[in-house]
């Protein structure tokens, strides 16, 4: 089963342990599979690193006190090894000096369209920024053909389509029902309701993730296991 596997690949990924405080973070330990991860506590925050046998990495971060999913981003290898630069999948690009785990910066026009991803617990969900036309200008739909989202007004002003990646992640394929839209303060705010198929994976890894020792920025070492 798809969603099985998706949470089996998380389980395989080596997991990195950070000590993070308000100038450096420290890799301190690369721990393999079969042994237990350590998670990084900082400033309200749980973060996860992982590293998958393609070498994509993977960097999560989630609110301790709700366990919501605050940052998702992506970073691969190139053809020649390099490091390429974070991609944002969940989350806003921090500031430089923010103690984001890579030195994204927006560099936008504030009079252009913003797009971003910010979940909740029960949806997928995204914000356009800039954004001033009333509701019924927009049009919010699913292309079952091409799995995406488009988002178009009747004026032409704007388009975008985009993908829901845990969709597709799980193998699920995308329900016109499950969308909505709401427009205020010149923001568009989409969102989709999550399948019960996700809910239940979601539980299941944060209980995976209450049971590994969290290291605390605080704390004057990080004492691994």
């Amino acid at each position: 089963m798809a969603v099985t596997g998706w949470l089996e690949s998380l389980r395989a990924a080596e997991k990195t342990a950070l000590l993070q405080d308000e100038k450096f973070v420290f890799i301190v330990e690369i721990l393999k599979i079969n042994k237990s991860p350590i998670i990084l506590l900082s400033r309200g925050r749980r973060k996860v690193h992982y590293l998958f046998p393609d070498g994509k990495e993977m960097a999560e971060e989630y609110d301790e006190k709700t366990s919501e999913l605050l940052v998702r981003k992506w970073r691969v290898k190139s053809a020649l090894g390099a490091l390429g630069q974070w991609q944002i999948e969940v989350g806003e690009p921090a500031l430089p000096g923010a103690g984001s785990l890579g030195p994204e910066l927006i560099k936008e026009s504030n009079a252009n369209p913003i797009f971003m991803r910010k979940d909740t617990k029960m949806s997928f969900q995204w914000r356009i920024r800039n954004l001033p036309y009333p509701k019924d200008v927009y049009s919010v739909c699913v292309d079952q053909k091409e799995r995406c989202v488009i988002v178009r007004t009747t004026n032409k002003k704007y388009y975008k389509k985009f993908s829901i990646p845990d969709l597709d992640r799980y193998q699920l394929p995308l329900d016109d029902s499950s969308l909505s839209f709401a427009h205020a303060n010149c923001t568009l705010i989409i969102a989709y309701q999550k399948p019960k198929e996700v809910l239940a994976a979601e539980s299941e890894l944060q209980k995976e993730l209450k049971k590994v020792k969290t290291a605390h920025s605080s704390d004057g070492d990080c004492k691994t296991q």
